[in-house]
């Protein structure tokens, strides 16, 4: 999941019940059009960076000879920033501003990718850890800034189609990053080490480490030109989707709003959606490479992982189109069941067969996140950043779903672990089948 949620508590993220029209009186503000495409091009970065964990889970379980449960914790590590900061970025946003946001997200971002240089020098996998919820904190913050001007750039009722196109381009990050990755990650794999010895060892996990150095010192580069440009730019503004301060949001407030069973249900959505999400893609490369399923070496696996990711992009641009015409309701429920009935298969099968079956997961997760999302908040008022907040926290479940499968898998195998996305995806079906019939009643 890679296309995560809009404002957290504090701050007013989205106003959907009656979105108000984006402010543009200072000469120098872009075009509200202008404002979207430019917004969008985080929703890349922002994906790119996400799906690279997907890639960094096999190497550095290879780097380090960790088992499933520990090299999990590299989502783990990513998805724990979400529960964490996401409340403080909403009172961080209240104070400075949704722009002076989005470069303070940029550069905690690049100084999360500038961590892994000492990380691989020093070759512990705690430092790297630590880099990656830094970056994952970085990220946090700018998806709390950027993603109310999606809902607020356009009407309300246009506000689940628009969520699917920009996180489009969410999933074209997400397409490109393993493709990236193994070509610079896991080409230059080592051969010819003995790592039998105590010397060959620290010789080998010197090598492996250091081939997470280049890629992320120019991402963190890129970040910092990021950093440039958005604080020369000028955003519109968007009045109307902030709370007046006497009813800014509380922890009571939140609990109250757990009440509403759209907002609850749908929260418990979202925490599965990002879950599955992250957990198939974090054992694809290993699940490829198993000898009963495809034996495919990590350089080959990285590439189908692209497709998996490749899969949502090209449904999010169906779904931007379909929204506007089907319900998403009923168009949640039938791609939750596509998916199950995917895993289900790839559960059962060998050879292609399976690993075509698990990439044709990606293609019905694509419309998932922002239609949960956007069903979630449907009725709530003035009351949806408070909203917001909750179902940025519930991201977590990209930390735990992951670790959970990684335990299934030392138990009972890596195929038969895809238990654990299966259940959640059955969740899925349940929401979208029963949404309509709830209220967020205020």
């Amino acid at each position: 999941m890679k296309e995560l949620v809009t404002g957290a508590g504090e701050v007013g993220g989205s106003h959907v019940g009656s979105a108000a029209p984006v402010s543009s009186a200072a000469s120098a503000t872009v075009p509200t059009r202008t404002g979207l495409v430019v917004l969008t091009s985080l929703f890349f970065i922002w994906g790119f960076i996400t799906s690279l964990n997907d890639i960094l889970v096999p190497h550095l379980k290879n780097v380090f000879e960790l088992s499933y449960t520990k090299a999990i914790f590299v989502q783990f590590s990513f998805f724990a920033a979400y529960f964490i900061v996401s409340i403080p970025a909403g009172m961080l946003l209240r104070r400075v501003g949704y722009q002076l946001g989005l470069v303070m997200g940029l550069l905690i971002a690049s100084a999360g990718c500038l961590i892994f240089i000492p990380a691989a020098r020093m070759q512990v996998y705690e430092v790297f850890l630590l880099g990656l919820f830094v970056l994952a904190s970085g990220i946090t913050i700018l998806q709390v800034s950027a993603n109310p001007y999606v809902i607020a750039l356009g009407s309300a009722v246009s506000a689940p189609s628009r969520l699917n196109l920009t996180q489009a381009f969410n999933s074209l990050g997400t397409t490109l990053a393993p493709f990236f990755g193994g070509l610079v990650i896991f080409a230059g794999v080592s051969s010819g080490i003995d790592r039998t010895t105590a010397e060959g060892l620290q010789a080998f996990r010197a090598q492996e480490a250091a081939l997470v150095e280049a890629p992320y010192f120019w991402l963190a580069l890129v970040l910092l030109l990021m950093v440039a440009f958005f604080s020369y730019l000028r955003l519109p503004s968007i009045p109307g989707h902030q709370l007046p301060s006497q009813v800014r949001s509380r922890a009571g407030d939140r609990l109250q709003l757990l009440r509403h069973p759209r907002l609850s249900l749908g929260a418990v959505g979202i925490f599965v959606y990002v879950g599955a999400e992250v957990a198939i893609g974090s054992f694809l490369v290993n699940f490829f490479g198993e000898p009963g399923v495809a034996g495919m070496s990590t350089g080959e696996a990285a590439r189908y992982v692209s497709y998996y990711w490749g899969g949502a992009m090209i449904g999010r641009f169906a779904g931007a189109l379909l929204l506007r015409y089907v319900s998403a309701a009923l168009m949640l429920a039938t791609c939750g069941l596509g998916a199950a009935v995917m895993i289900v298969l790839a559960m059962m099968s060998t050879g292609m067969q399976a690993v075509w079956a698990i990439i044709a997961v990606g293609l019905f997760n694509s419309i998932m996140f922002p239609t949960i999302f956007s069903l979630a908040l449907q009725g709530l008022g003035r009351h949806t950043s408070q909203g917001s907040g909750i179902l940025c926290m519930a991201i977590v479940g990209g930390a735990f779903v992951p670790l959970l499968q990684g335990i299934l898998a030392d138990r009972i195998g890596i195929q038969l672990s895809f238990l654990v996305p299966l259940v959640c995806y059955c969740y899925i079906v349940y929401y979208g089948t029963f949404s309509p019939l709830l209220r967020n009643r205020l």
